[in-house]
């Protein structure tokens, strides 16, 4: 911007206009400074708080409370999950009195102890010169039972406590362990709960209506990497990898297959992001259109001339995604699935919604300079708070006719003009948005927001802060699958704790069914 020649002549309205253009530069090159910080924290290892200004859209647009003067419902009744033992206590009384029953009065304790038992386990020579020794008791796998190994995953997965305060504890109980030990405890002979949290997503991804996704920043082996989460109101699933994009957002979404398929839905997909329709027509008059491994399917682009081509865009990268996700179709994934996030653009695949909350947001926190910005700001803000509000009350009960007058209210908020130029664009972008935006008018039983998905990735967050990161890729998938499992398991309505006994054979626990099972049942139509 050059200066004008002489300040002097310049008259109050154009000063005034000046001084609004050095803001709007200003708090350009603010945000410019401000993102090239985060860029030398992120090429540092660093990583700082988040500046996000809460919207407070989806709670200013609940129905209103109930009256405070009436009386809130009180807690109900103690119901604890053992069971209860009675115990009489007697009390002297003076002669002639009247016994009128018992008052109860439930005490709940916990008992923590240590036992440490010495198998003496017979063992025998047969004439045949065999030697037989007698089998531990069901549950005892290494030289701590399954009661020690459910406490140690309880408290450092969901407890999120640290290592070494975990051994602290368990000294402090009397236990003989090592922090060695305690880490195999936690890492070592869990393919078991590792199969399960897979199976738990291939259950998710088969039968949802819908499933929401974020990601947070993940330390791995001293390197910065990303942590995606997916999941809906059944189940729960973390991976941890150490890129966010497209391509590995389609590679989770296979849920462990490494197949790639060339199929009617990869072509589609491969038409969609702009590949020539030559390529996709050598691709199809091959005969081979499945491979099993990365390795064979490079071997295909390669023979096919895929790798030598620079055009934009990258053929090799368009042509793999479209045959991972012509994988993600053939397992019956995401069939008719909605897949809910924010703006970031390697969710966008598939049926894709947007969320409300981070669309109004970037209204919320636009700089604004004079009187007419703000007036202008609150304005729309008002305007997509009350097409939020009627967007959920839509969702208990579409009808066509308001599906109708939503799509024009959406139509005249988002196109208008309000004279503050950054808003203008702003909406301009966001109307682009149309359809994902109201992809609820549609499919009323998804949510409007990813709340239950930045929810979810809180746990990863907060294991991060307190653990930095994992040094062994067995130790990263234990932490993605065990706070998956934890995650899932509140979500069903299983306790964790009953959870992992009933997975480590802990005697007396009752059996927890397969998580995958109670996610199907919960899916089936009514």
């Amino acid at each position: 911007m050059s200066a004008p020649d002489d300040l002097d002549d310049l008259s109050s309205s154009q000063l005034r206009e000046l001084v609004v253009k050095l803001f709007v530069k200003l708090a350009e090159q603010d945000r410019a400074i401000s993102d090239l910080r985060l860029e030398i924290a992120r090429l540092k290892g660093l990583k700082g708080p988040p500046d996000i200004k809460p919207s407070g859209m989806d709670k200013g647009t609940e129905p209103a409370k109930r009256d405070q003067q009436q009386r809130r419902p009180g807690r109900g009744k103690i119901r604890p999950r053992v069971s209860v033992e009675d115990r009489i206590l007697s009390v002297a009384v003076p002669a002639g009195s009247r016994f009128k029953g018992y008052v109860s009065f439930l005490v709940q304790d916990l008992v923590l102890s240590v036992r440490a038992t010495r198998y003496r386990r017979e063992r025998w020579v047969t004439p045949d010169g065999q030697t037989i020794i007698a089998s531990l008791p069901t549950g005892t796998d290494g030289h701590f039972g399954p009661e020690v190994r459910r406490f140690i995953l309880m408290l450092y997965h969901q407890g999120q406590t640290t290592l070494s305060r975990l051994v602290t504890l368990l000294h402090g109980f009397g236990l003989s362990i090592s922090e060695r030990e305690v880490q195999r405890c936690l890492t070592d002979q869990q393919d078991h709960f590792l199969d399960e949290a897979r199976d738990v997503l291939r259950a998710g991804l088969q039968g949802s209506r819908w499933v929401s996704t974020d990601d947070t920043g993940a330390r791995h082996q001293a390197k910065n990497g990303f942590c995606t989460q997916i999941g809906n109101e059944n189940f729960t699933w973390f991976g941890t990898r150490s890129s966010k994009s497209r391509l590995n957002f389609l590679d989770l979404l296979r849920a462990g297959h490494t197949d790639y398929v060339l199929n009617a839905a990869a072509y589609d997909y491969m038409r969609e992001r702009g590949l020539s329709a030559l390529l996709i027509a050598r691709l199809a008059a091959q005969p081979e259109t499945i491979f099993l491994d990365e390795a064979t399917w490079s071997a295909q682009l390669e023979r096919l001339g895929f790798t030598a081509l620079t055009i934009a865009p990258n053929p090799m990268t368009i042509a793999t995604e479209g045959a991972i996700w012509g994988s993600i179709y053939a397992h019956e994934f995401l069939r008719d699935t909605v897949v809910l996030s924010d703006d970031a653009s390697q969710f966008n695949i598939g049926l894709h919604a947007l969320c409300w909350v981070h669309a109004e947001r970037l209204v919320h926190k636009l700089d604004t300079f004079t009187d007419q910005h703000r007036a202008a700001q609150q304005r729309v803000r008002g305007l997509i708070w009350r097409l939020y509000a009627d967007l959920k009350a839509y969702r208990l009960a579409p009808t066509a006719k308001r599906c109708r007058a939503l799509r024009l209210r959406f139509d005249r908020i988002f196109r208008q003009r309000t004279g503050f130029v950054t808003l203008d664009r702003l909406l301009t972008r966001l109307s682009a948005n149309k359809d994902e935006l109201l992809r609820v008018l549609q499919r009323p039983e998804i949510p409007l927001h990813t709340n239950g998905s930045e929810n979810d990735i809180r746990c990863q967050v907060t294991r991060r802060k307190i653990s930095a990161g994992t040094r062994s890729d067995l130790g990263r998938a234990c932490r993605d699958a065990f706070l998956g499992l934890a995650k899932t398991c509140a979500k069903l309505g299983v306790a964790f704790w009953d959870y992992l006994g009933s997975r480590l054979g802990v005697p007396g626990q009752p059996v927890i069914p397969p998580l995958p099972t109670l996610i199907r049942r919960r899916q089936k139509p009514a």
